[in-house]
């Protein structure tokens, strides 16, 4: 008799997790659905990661793409009528990252082991998320692992896409602010004390504006270090901080009220929660599971958070649009959406229309973001640079008056 640890998924859409003393895995995956409960992983102990692992870093975008082209190869396979361990096979040998292929093969080798797909998948969480999980076990179960693959090769390249928008588009203001944060640095640091000493020099009285941008170049000079090691500690325990619980839920209640960007994450989440649901909602997951394993895939925990008692309403038959405008986390077209959903009963459709919509507005939001940011970062700093660029020259044009 062993001691195996599980993951499993509720009907309440909840992840259950522990251990239970038997003699195979696949008597504990018997037991956890006999418990009404949904086998995410079942293993000898916890996935723990070697010191090597954890001094590496990890690059999330590569997991990413890794894993939308995994998506999109089985799709092509499978929708062509090759079997599932060739294609796995074939996936592999198409791999470019040495890494990832030796994942798809030991998902191959659990596979053969006499474990199902899904199961095989949830041995890798890091790369497998739950719902790409249940939809491959629900896959499975109906007998259409085929149109399930196509649905998640569509839903992980539109939240590539509206991701990589995302970060393209902040990647220029972002640039922007270094850039200028770094041109100041500099004319503190190396150009004002070389015009300050020839002032020295000269025993002349400084125009008040030099004056004022010398005794700030001292400051900096003698603070800066100080003041730039302070910051780095600050910014070290704030993301400390950030990942306990209470830290993470002001940070992302507060961006939400971020005038511009809140409204943007805002939609970008209700894309996200959209585009989820109707992917687990056209496979058949129970609703109240779907909300569960969306609610996971999202980033901002003020809205996941909400999604806790939208579940709650659906489970005392209130349905999903009353209790999700309750909650007042998404935009009210949302609501509207799925009480348009359940009245058709088209609420998979429903969700389809509310990711698309909410994706084309988080780029617009994205865009009307960043257009107003950056001429206000040039702005700033063009007024910086230009208040020590006019100092300057003022302290010349007083040192030529007095040459003359």
């Amino acid at each position: 008799m062993t001691n195996y640890f599980f993951k499993a998924v509720a009907s309440d859409g909840k992840l259950r997790t522990g251990t239970l003393h038997a003699d195979s895995e696949r008597w504990v995956t018997q037991e956890l659905r006999k418990q009404g409960l949904t086998p995410v992983y079942v293993g000898l102990e916890q996935q723990k990661k070697s010191a090597l692992e954890l001094k590496l870093p990890r690059f999330r975008a590569k997991k990413r793409r890794d894993v939308l082209f995994f998506t999109g190869e089985l799709s092509t396979l499978l929708n062509a009528s090759v079997p599932l361990d060739r294609a796995l096979s074939i996936t592999a040998e198409l791999t470019e990252r040495p890494a990832f292929r030796l994942i798809v093969l030991d998902v191959l080798r659990v596979l053969k082991g006499g474990r199902t797909f899904a199961d095989s998948l949830a041995t890798h969480p890091e790369y497998f998320s739950e719902l790409f999980v249940n939809m491959v076990r629900s896959g499975e179960a109906s007998g259409s692992l085929a149109v399930i693959f196509e649905r998640l090769a569509e839903f992980e390249r539109t939240r590539d896409d509206l991701r990589n928008f995302i970060v393209s588009a902040m990647v220029y203001p972002a640039l922007l602010s270094l850039v200028g944060l770094a041109s100041i640095i500099v004319l503190l640091t190396f150009v004002v004390p070389r015009f300050a000493g020839m002032f020295e020099q000269s025993h002349l009285v400084m125009p008040t504006p030099t004056k004022v941008m010398f005794e700030v170049s001292k400051v900096a000079q003698a603070y800066g270090p100080w003041v730039l090691g302070g910051l780095f500690l600050l910014i070290i325990a704030f993301n400390a901080w950030l990942r306990t619980a209470k830290g993470r839920l002001w940070w992302d209640t507060f961006r939400l009220k971020i005038p511009l960007l809140g409204d943007a994450l805002r939609k970008a989440e209700t894309a996200r929660f959209g585009r989820a649901m109707a992917t687990l909602v056209q496979a058949s997951v129970p609703l109240v599971q779907c909300i569960g394993i969306a609610r996971g895939i999202l980033n901002n925990k003020r809205i996941s958070g909400s999604l806790e008692a939208v579940a709650q309403g659906v489970k005392r038959g209130e349905g999903l649009a009353a209790p999700l405008r309750k909650a007042g986390q998404f935009p009210p077209l949302a609501g509207h959406l799925l009480s348009v959903g359940e009245e058709t009963g088209r609420i998979d459709l429903m969700f389809h229309k509310m990711a698309d919509i909410y994706e084309t507005d988080t780029k617009t939001a994205i865009r009307r973001f960043t257009s107003l940011f950056e001429p206000l970062v040039i702005l700033v700093m063009g007024v910086v640079v230009g208040a020590f660029i006019l100092s300057l020259l003022v302290a010349i044009t007083s040192l030529n008056d007095v040459a003359l």
